[in-house]
């Protein structure tokens, strides 16, 4: 039963680092109690086979004359019923022991959800606070293809005018007009139209390069951002459990020297009262001896008055001896 209910303690305080150094303390507490359970019975059985044996004593020198009686089958009735007190004493200690354990038990649970807790409200937090990235990574996301579209409009728009203005010049150079050239030849249209349709073809292409290259480097921007803001999530969240783990170790001091303080507070407070009585003992010691003194210093001042009616008495009888003398010469 104790060893079931230690590994109880144990399995709930297994996954808690931060109270792992109280669960030496605390196996410590609960072998302590339980020794401290065995000592009283011990001692309580120690004390009942003395008195049994001063009740034999006494009913041997103070019990009646006649012979007697035989209780002896009493003896294994009296026997059942302390084994019966024993193992019911057993039995409360290990419910005491149970409860303690299921209490610390309840309490580590009590303290984890606290700290689940916490983790995620400050999780929640940085979701919060991170939605406004997102938010604005969308509407950059919304602008970059509008901004696309706009282009495959524009070159959609740039390729019917092309494609107008070359079918307007083949109608133009099919038709049937007579021309008599007598200078020297124009400049070739077809050409014209390649030239031109190659600059508008290259000038497509660097376009559409430009804004892939444009689109490349706002993506990887936001990439960029993302990263470098999850890398500061994750360092707070790091510095958060770092100062969570220094608060409760504080908490823990602090705990410690509070716990020392009212110690401390106690011990003074048994001293003061232990140092109250012994200066009772001596104000009425020096009162008791003031009392005698002044006893004494009444009986001197008797002692004198007396001394001097004596000696008034000597002085006159030594006169009348004298004046004795003075008349018998």
């Amino acid at each position: 039963g104790v060893g079931g209910g230690f590994a109880r303690v144990s399995a709930g305080c297994g996954d808690g680092i931060l109270f792992a150094n109280n669960e030496k303390a605390t196996m410590q507490n609960l072998n302590d109690r339980l020794a401290s359970y065995l000592d009283k019975v011990r001692l309580l059985e120690g004390d009942n086979a003395d008195l049994e044996c001063k009740i034999r004593e006494w009913y041997a020198k103070v019990g009646p004359a006649c012979e007697p009686r035989d209780y002896s089958c009493f003896h294994k009735e009296i026997e059942d019923l302390q084994n019966q007190i024993l193992c019911a004493a057993m039995e409360t200690n290990k419910i005491l022991l149970n409860i303690d354990n299921n209490r610390m038990t309840a309490d580590d649970f009590r303290v984890k959800y606290e700290t689940e807790c916490g983790l995620r409200q400050n999780v929640d937090a940085d979701i919060c606070n991170l939605r406004p990235v997102l938010d604005q990574l969308a509407s950059c996301k919304t602008d970059l293809q509008l901004q696309c579209e706009a282009l495959t409009e524009e070159m959609c728009c740039l390729k019917t005018n092309h494609e107008e203005e070359m079918n307007c010049l083949r109608k133009q150079a099919t038709g049937d007009v007579s021309v008599e050239v007598n200078a020297c030849p124009g400049p070739d249209l077809r050409k014209i139209l390649e030239d031109l349709r190659c600059q508008y073809e290259m000038l497509m292409e660097r376009n559409r390069k430009e804004t892939e290259q444009w689109y490349a480097c706002k993506v990887e921007e936001v990439n960029l951002e993302v990263i470098t803001s999850s890398q500061e999530i994750e360092s707070s969240n790091k510095q958060v459990t770092e100062l969570r783990r220094q608060l409760q170790a504080l908490e823990i001091n602090v705990q410690a020297q509070l716990t020392m303080k009212e110690n401390l507070e106690s011990s003074l407070a048994e001293t003061e009262c232990r140092y109250n009585k012994y200066l009772a003992e001596l104000q009425s010691q020096i009162s008791c001896v003031e009392q005698r003194l002044a006893e004494i210093r009444a009986e001197m001042e008797c002692q004198n008055q007396e001394y001097k009616t004596l000696l008034d008495v000597k002085c006159r009888l030594e006169q009348e001896i004298q004046t004795y003398h003075c008349l018998l010469e």
